[in-house]
């Protein structure tokens, strides 16, 4: 049995993590090395396009992948915990109670078929030994810490029953109910409006404050990272390819990819008129990676070294780091401003190209 890490080591750590995919025509190598470490109560974002990675890593993180058509190679280390090595059992038990998960869409991923608080109650009970009065108590207060009004009456109802935000606060309180040490969010503002995404990210962000949660955040939207995050790190083609602390990279991004996220952001700073900078071109087919670096045919610094080798992660910074043969090239266009506090950003008009 692992013993806990010292308080002074990372909470997660990930090395070398490779997720390959075998149930089609051809293997897919989802995510290819990807290495993370996030610290106790730490925040760290996860973003870059659909189909970069994000969600499969964290997926990993809780082993939710079809474990007969999947192959997982590396280490995942969750309080000196090997994820990867878990046995059923253990698996069950670690699931909810150290690491929890927000899933994007809560309308599919809680039961339609029992109440909201039932399930609460069930999950709390499931891992710790307390009497159904008790675990009544504690989902009440749950729904009152995540802000759901009516909560005795919210704890009645069924998932179809409540709009799309109310929903999202019941699947972050089930998440929160066993007092994880770990909470992964798939995405969790979405599905919802401008308005509503702005008081789960602010909810989300008080939380953890308040618990010390460490998170692992995954978004397209870099607003959305600025607004919670201490760290993000950007993925594409299943590996990382830059990371930092979000200020950092927000100032000074290196790779050509987070230059054109940053670009291709509208903010308020735009020059009436002016076009959005775009990204040419697809994301790489994760079943026929190309030799080298997989943003090359996207890129417009790409070097015929850039086609044949793969980048090593070279350290910009004590605090950043990127996976470019281009980094100290002059960027061709600059990025789009992002605001360095939160306070100056308004969530929901970040949109990765398609």
């Amino acid at each position: 049995m692992n013993s806990p890490q010292p308080a002074s080591a990372p909470l997660v750590q990930i090395e070398d993590l490779c997720v390959t995919f075998t149930g089609g025509k051809l293997p897919v190598q989802a995510v290819s090395g990807v290495t993370l470490n996030v610290a106790r109560g730490q925040v760290m974002a996860l973003i870059g396009e659909s189909g970069s990675g994000k969600s499969v890593t964290l997926r990993t993180l809780l082993r939710l992948h079809p474990e007969r058509r999947t192959q997982m190679r590396g280490k995942v280390l969750v309080d000196g915990r090997d994820v990867l090595a878990l046995s059923p059992r253990e698996l069950n038990d670690y699931r909810g109670k150290t690491t929890s998960m927000i899933f994007q869409e809560p309308l599919l991923a809680l039961d339609p078929v029992y109440p909201l608080g039932q399930q609460i109650v069930e999950a709390i009970r499931r891992h710790e030994p307390v009497s159904r009065a008790e675990a009544e108590r504690r989902a009440l207060a749950l729904f009152e810490q995540v802000r759901i009004p009516s909560p005795a009456r919210r704890l009645l109802a069924y998932p179809h029953e409540m709009s799309g935000g109310m929903r999202q606060r019941a699947m972050i309180a089930l998440a929160l109910a066993c007092r994880p040490q770990v909470l992964l969010a798939d995405e969790p503002t979405t599905a919802l409006d401008a308005t509503v995404q702005i008081q789960i990210l602010l909810l989300l962000r008080e939380l953890q404050r308040e618990l010390g949660l460490s998170v692992i955040f995954v978004t397209h939207d870099i607003g959305a990272a600025v607004e919670v995050a201490d760290r993000v790190a950007v993925m594409y083609g299943g590996r990382i390819v830059e990371e930092g602390s979000v200020r950092e990279l927000i100032r000074a991004p290196r790779h050509p990819y987070t230059q054109a996220l940053l670009g291709s952001r509208s903010h308020g700073a735009m020059v009436p008129g002016q076009r959005l900078q775009t990204i040419s071109g697809s994301p790489p087919d994760l079943a026929r990676l190309p030799p080298g670096c997989s943003f090359a045919e996207r890129c417009p610094r790409a070097s015929d070294l850039c086609r044949s080798s793969q980048p090593p992660v070279e350290a910009v910074s004590a605090d950043h780091a990127v996976r470019c043969f281009q980094w100290q090239v002059p960027e061709r266009a600059a990025a789009a401003r992002l605001p360095e506090t939160p306070s100056e950003h308004a969530v929901g008009d970040t949109h990765a190209p398609a």
